[in-house]
């Protein structure tokens, strides 16, 4: 009991997740909370890691999360009550690797209940690439977390994977997540799963691409899994595509996902129709794709559809292991 009570004194935490990791809050002006910002929070925690506990609220700021072992977790379930904006992205200033809400280089990331959200799009600023997200930490696992954008949302990607460059791939787990964006929305060359998640189209006058995976090599060990996922859309959404080849090697695999019928009969494109010849080298596949937009017998050719037995060797626990044995599921 007493070292309960000077556990929390200190502002530490002593079991289930961010177990013996500082706690620090985060609170809008007059909560009382140790910051009003997020970034501040982040500033302040120890180089070992530390668990951030944000109250509802919206936090128009830039994050870099460059320590290792720090988790963000918004205090309710609801994920759209903790919402972490900025606007970045202007083309005459910033292009898209400048232009995230937040940037995560830190190993062992853990974030829950939360959004995180580039609204240039919604500012009347000129279109351009707004990411919600970068993230090329290893060993990041987001839960019941909203991701906002338009084109390039999502940055999931690896450290130091240049082209022609070995490099470890960075392993990212989604799980109960909510991904929304036009082009190219989930883009980079991590080594991810997205378990039971949303992804959401919105309106682009020239349809739209899910992935822009870019796996650089033959050797480099990245690839996206959507696994059990529903792929859906605004109402006047068509001709979506499940993804392109950013590089020569993309690698994208769809198990068990429900596909409205928004989803392009070919399923996949080429990066520039008539300029790039990637569709030959990357690796696109599906197994029990569901829905209108499943359409296998009008599939681009050169992708694939698995069996049972091939399906298998994407399981989380298998495809996210590496060679620490990391088991992704349990991180909680």
């Amino acid at each position: 009991m007493k070292v309960g009570v000077v556990a929390l004194m200190m502002g530490f935490t002593l079991g289930g997740w961010g177990q013996g990791l500082k706690t620090i809050t985060v609170g809008p002006a007059g909560s009382r909370a140790d910051f009003a910002t997020v970034q501040e929070a982040v500033t302040a925690a120890p180089e070992t890691g530390a668990v951030i506990r944000i109250r509802p609220g919206i936090y128009r700021e830039v994050v870099h999360v460059d320590k290792a072992n720090i988790q963000m977790r918004g205090e309710t379930k609801d994920a759209s009550t903790v919402v972490i904006v900025d606007d970045m992205g202007d083309p005459k200033t910033c292009g898209t690797f400048c232009s995230p809400t937040m940037f995560v280089t830190g190993d062992g990331f853990v974030a829950s209940n939360l959004t995180i959200s580039n609204d240039l799009s919604k500012t009347g600023k000129p279109r351009t690439q707004g990411v919600a997200l970068s993230i090329t930490g290893d060993r990041a696992v987001l839960r019941n977390v909203r991701l906002l954008g338009a084109q390039d949302t999502l940055y999931a990607a690896s450290r130091k994977c240049a082209a022609g460059a070995e490099c470890k791939a960075s392993r990212q787990y989604y799980d109960h997540c909510y991904i929304e964006g036009e082009v190219d929305f989930i883009f980079g060359n991590a080594k991810a799963v997205f378990h039971d998640c949303e992804i959401h189209s919105v309106v682009h006058e020239a349809g739209g691409y899910l992935t822009a995976q870019s796996r650089n090599s033959v050797a480099e060990d990245s690839g996206y899994v959507f696994d059990h996922c529903r792929v859906t859309a605004e109402p006047g959404v068509s001709k979506v595509y499940l993804g392109r080849p950013w590089r020569d090697y993309a690698t994208v695999t769809f198990l068990n996902t429900e596909l409205r019928a928004h989803i392009a009969p070919a399923g996949w494109s080429e990066w520039h129709q008539g300029e790039t010849d990637r569709l030959k080298t990357a690796s696109y596949a599906e197994y029990r794709s569901t829905g209108p937009g499943a359409n296998v017998a009008e599939r681009e050719p050169l992708s694939k559809q698995l069996t049972a037995d091939e399906a298998k060797g994407y399981e989380v626990k298998k495809y996210l292991a590496g060679s620490d044995g990391w088991d992704a599921a349990a991180v909680k």
